[in-house]
């Protein structure tokens, strides 16, 4: 037989008193990346993207030449 309860159950569950305490990668890594960005923001001269290597450019040039006759078959 499974014992009754002669308690009824609280509304509010009890409070843990487990310590929540960060790592300190938790802090430390987020604070890095922001720091990041904000000297990409605050000099925007080094964040320029790198320039495309030739073969890259030729493949992306196909690739929107034959992208419209591709789709103008499907549909």
């Amino acid at each position: 037989m499974a014992a009754i309860r002669t308690q009824p159950r609280s509304a509010r569950p009890r409070a843990s008193r487990v310590p929540t305490r960060l790592p300190w990668w938790a802090v430390a890594l987020p604070a890095i990346a922001f720091a990041g960005l904000l000297a990409l923001v605050a000099d925007p001269a080094h964040a320029a993207a790198p320039v495309p290597a030739q073969p890259l450019d030729e493949l992306l040039g196909r690739l929107t030449e034959l992208l419209p006759r591709l789709l103008s078959h499907l549909l």
